[in-house]
């Protein structure tokens, strides 16, 4: 999933500050070189290999590429017991601290072939607003941390940041993430009012919480369990929607989007096409944004 392709997963972030000159090239990616003891790198990538990073006056699309090398528990264990066995025949039994080392010595051996896994995450900028590929936490931070390395700074876009509502209590959500707020699950309660917003029927995937801090998860054709649930005065976490053309999962608690489906427009140029996938993008949030104006007045945090 991404921007360019495929089933789109978002989060938006304020832009608060940005140097005039945004220079990319200062944290670029460079591969794991075979042997290194590195088990991680990442750095900023353009989406397509000579490309700029700059699309238009104040628009820019960069990527950012994560390599992480994880070994093999299995291979490291098998590769320890013949380490063992040999210093048993040589030596002795070895003692706990020779274990260690014989540990890090079929690491470091294994580390001599490394096979990294990598992710991609796609992201579009502009002077006043970042759209992020993912939704993945760890993914965002190290998006927002690179970022801030070339001077740009940024924070959580979201209805009830932007113009600084006040948090209400609550007996059993705990909020554990940064732009968390009990306002996006009240929202998404009252969203589903709305004539023109529907659960999807039959592929449904909604996440709820009860009075008593239990997660639950519903999928399939999910649509009188939900009201049995909400009437039990349970909290809707999260659900897939179906609005206006549009079809996706709307996180409420965090105010994001994941399984955007839209148009690949493959017969377009890569600017061309990330630019339609964005238009069609930012018209789901408008949607979200002038419905939460709509509702504001209605709810209760």
């Amino acid at each position: 999933m991404g921007l360019l392709s495929g089933a789109v997963s978002c989060i938006r972030f304020n832009v608060l500050t940005m140097p005039e000159d945004l220079d990319f090239s200062l944290i670029p990616f460079h591969a794991i070189s075979p042997g290194s003891l590195l088990r991680e790198r990442c750095g900023f990538v353009t989406y397509e290999p000579g490309a700029d990073f700059q699309l238009a006056l104040g628009v820019w699309g960069f990527r950012v590429r994560i390599d992480k090398i994880l070994l093999d528990n299995t291979l490291i264990q098998e590769r320890l017991k013949e380490l063992i066995q040999v210093e048993e025949e040589q030596v002795g039994p070895p003692s706990p601290q020779t274990r260690r080392k014989l540990r890090l010595l079929a690491e470091e051996e294994l580390m001599q072939h490394p096979m990294p896994k990598s992710k991609i995450i796609e992201c579009y900028l502009t002077r006043q607003t970042l759209f992020v590929g993912s939704t993945s936490k760890g993914h965002v931070g190290t998006v927002i941390d690179l970022l801030k390395k070339i001077g740009v700074e940024v924070d959580f876009k979201t209805p009830w940041l932007d113009q600084g509502l006040e948090e209400g209590a609550n007996e059993f959500i705990e909020l554990r993430e940064p732009g968390q707020s009990l306002w996006g699950t009240q929202f998404l309660r009252w969203l589903l009012s709305e004539p023109d917003v529907l659960l999807e029927p039959e592929k449904g995937n909604v996440k709820l919480m009860n009075s008593d801090g239990a997660r639950i998860s519903l999928a399939g054709p999910i649509l009188h369990e939900v009201d049995r649930f909400l009437d039990q005065g349970a909290e809707l976490l999260s659900a897939k929607i179906l609005a206006e053309t549009f079809a996706f999962q709307f996180d409420g608690l965090a105010y994001r989007i994941n399984g955007l489906k839209i148009d690949a427009y493959k017969s377009l140029h890569w600017i061309e096409r990330l630019e339609s996938r964005m238009e069609k993008i930012n018209q789901v949030w408008e949607f979200l944004d002038q419905k939460f104006a709509k509702a504001q007045p209605e709810l209760q945090v």
